[in-house]
């Protein structure tokens, strides 16, 4: 019996005729509907939020790295619709969970949407289904949190109900490595589980799936990718830092270093972390090694080094204006970029956002420009993007730059600002004394 419903369901999603649920159409659950779609199955994507539903429906794109014709192309033909009921679970055959695992204010993972969807998933489950979750989360979400929840339907994992963990690896504004061609790691609950999973991931994707041996292995290694990244940012800005007292240019450091072809990988500093999965996803597993008696010393540090990021550019600003004979109160500074990086919409987290309150806090008066953040409600910022124009930089006592935006004119800053303070490397080459770097003394 469990094995002729591990081979239905395998043989269903080989011949693309399985129906598919994506939960959550956010920035990992549209393109991942999308690419579904795309390798030939029908398929429904459930979004709490109507405005998103409607969207999809019309075919308006709200997602950046999804191609509008990419999205034009499925929903005229008819495979993919979106909905937020659940009762559609019962008529799918793998549902994957792409939803928001935030951190309280102690730094603490919250599940509270990812248990929200199984409960209103739990009425509509039934033999023969495969459920994934794509959500960055702790080791052992997938086994302590879902499979208690989906047994309690009385059908039992690995024989006639399948579950798998396989984390995201979206990177916003990456235009080569995107849902489609980037591999995927995938653990199951059972070896069953685990190669359903597989087979799912090998029909849609034209990338490896790797198999590991658990769920928690899966869920491990997505951690360690961010653990990776955060130390290594962190030390890059502790460097920064030291150079700027020591009197050195760290871009140019890096740039040397990195002619290096292998033992090294560069990393660049910048006015702090943004965006939901560095500055979140490795606390998740700080959270989790508490209960095993451990402490995650690198992670920890490195959170200290980065989240101090906003208040050193913060710092330095003052100092500049001072220099300038200017006081941070009642002065007007230009923030060019509230984006957490470079040419993607998204302010989760952003340090550009962060700086700005704490400017606002010290009474300065704040401008922006964001050729991708065209409106922001934020009461320490105005509501719109100023236009960039040589008027408005001769009118600030200084421009600063969080975000790197491709389609931004730093030459044009650099020739009429008064005062640039760049974070970024953005006006690298445009050397001036009212040019100052992060991380050049």
């Amino acid at each position: 019996m469990a094995q002729r419903a591990c081979d239905t369901l395998r043989a269903r999603i080989e011949e693309r005729t399985a129906r598919i649920a994506v939960i959550g159409l956010g920035y990992v659950g549209l393109p991942l509907a999308v690419e579904i779609a795309r390798a030939g199955f029908e398929v429904v994507g459930i979004e709490r939020n109507r405005d998103r539903v409607a969207s999809v429906g019309r075919g308006e794109n709200y997602i950046g790295d999804v191609l509008p014709s990419k999205l034009a192309e499925v929903l005229a033909s008819g495979r993919l619709r979106a909905t937020d009921e659940f009762s559609v679970v019962g008529d799918a055959d793998v549902i994957t969970l792409c939803v928001p695992t935030p951190l309280d204010a102690n730094k603490q993972p919250d599940t509270q949407h990812i248990r929200h969807v199984v409960r209103r998933s739990l009425p509509h489950v039934r033999s023969g289904q495969l459920f994934v979750l794509e959500s960055t989360t702790y080791p052992g979400t997938t086994d302590e949190v879902l499979r208690p929840r989906l047994e309690s339907t009385g059908l039992t994992i690995g024989e006639e109900l399948f579950l798998a963990y396989s984390p995201e690896r979206i990177d916003p504004g990456n235009r080569h490595f995107q849902t489609r061609n980037t591999p995927r790691v995938v653990g199951g609950t059972t070896a069953a589980c685990t190669e359903l999973a597989r087979a799912f991931y090998a029909a849609i994707l034209e990338s490896d799936v790797v198999t590991v041996s658990s769920a928690k292995v899966a869920e491990m290694a997505k951690l360690l990718e961010n653990v990776y990244r955060i130390v290594n940012i962190s030390l890059v800005n502790e460097l920064a830092l030291l150079c700027e007292r020591m009197g050195i240019d760290i871009w140019e450091v890096i740039e040397a270093a990195k002619t290096k072809p292998f033992g090294f990988m560069p990393f660049y500093p910048g006015p702090g972390l943004g965006g939901h999965c560095i500055p979140l996803d490795p606390f998740y597993l700080s959270w989790r090694a508490r209960a095993h008696g451990f402490t995650t010393r690198f992670i920890d540090l490195a959170g200290q080094i980065n989240d101090a990021m906003p208040y050193h550019v913060v710092e330095r600003v003052s100092e500049l204006l001072n220099e300038a004979e200017r006081s941070i109160r009642g002065a007007r500074i230009l923030i060019l970029g509230l984006a957490y990086k470079a040419d993607v919409d998204d302010v989760r987290e952003s340090p550009g956002l962060k700086i700005a309150q704490l400017l606002a806090d010290r009474g300065a008066l704040l401008l922006f420009h964001d050729p991708h953040v065209r409106e922001i409600d934020r009461a320490f910022l105005p509501p719109r993007s100023e236009p960039l124009t040589a008027d408005l930089l001769r009118n600030v006592d200084l421009a600063l730059i969080t975000t790197a935006h491709a389609t931004v004119d730093y030459a044009s800053v650099a020739e009429h600002a008064p005062l640039v303070f760049d974070t970024r490397n953005a006006t690298r080459g445009l050397d001036a004394a009212h040019i100052v770097r992060l991380g050049v003394g």
